[in-house]
């Protein structure tokens, strides 16, 4: 991409990682990953600083923000997507949120089965048509009238799915690809979105808590 075109930052914090991806600074996006299981919330956005100060950018210079929606880690999600809707906000400019199913899909034509990992066990599924998806995520395989023939399986425990629904292309990547949620992000740029928010398929481990609801002054 030129270095004159929109500069777009996108961030993943769905896994046990901080991943990002800088698109307009020249021709090839600059990309930081890295694995951690906790301290995300520390690091997020010390990380994004360093890759905006390291291309001789700052917040000011960004056209938009991309962030990975999931479905993923409930901690994960909450941190990237408040940050992306709070980022917008104090920049003025556009968040977009992307699925984890719709990076895993990007630029892959065809058919594709979209696959994440469901933490009490077994998978979440979406089926996408280059790169579009056609039916609603849902817990668990499609049923078999939904699958075509030579569908690519791609996510977590794709090798395994592929030998079980008798597909043959399978890539195991489990995680989103940041410079793919920044491209996804950025073919929508020029169309209708809204702010991001969390794609969650179960219900949160946590117990509801038992204090009070918080007093919204519009509730007096």
């Amino acid at each position: 991409m030129a270095a004159d075109g929109p500069r777009l930052l996108a961030f993943d914090t769905s896994a046990a990682q901080c991943a990002a991806a800088l698109l307009g600074t020249g021709d090839a996006p600059v990309t930081r990953i890295e694995p951690m299981a906790r301290g995300q919330a520390e690091r997020l956005v010390p990380m994004l600083e360093e890759m905006l100060a390291d291309g001789g950018l700052g917040w000011s210079s960004l056209t938009a923000l991309a962030v990975c929606t999931g479905p993923g880690n409930f901690t994960g999600l909450r941190l990237s997507v408040a940050a992306a809707r709070g980022l917008s906000f104090s920049l003025n400019v556009p968040a977009i949120g992307v699925t984890l199913f719709e990076a895993l899909a990007h630029g892959v034509p065809g058919p594709v089965l979209a696959l994440a990992r469901n933490p009490r066990g077994g998978v979440f599924s979406q089926i996408l048509r280059d790169g579009a998806a056609t039916g609603a995520p849902r817990a668990g395989l499609p049923e078999p009238a939904d699958l075509e023939e030579g569908m690519a399986c791609l996510g977590y425990d794709a090798e395994a799915v592929a030998r079980t629904l008798g597909h043959g292309r399978f890539d195991p990547a489990a995680e989103a690809d940041p410079v793919a949620v920044a491209r996804v992000a950025l073919e929508r740029l020029a169309g209708p979105h809204r702010a991001p928010v969390p794609l969650y398929l179960r219900p949160a481990d946590a117990a509801p808590s038992s204090e009070p609801r918080p007093v919204i002054l519009d509730d007096l």
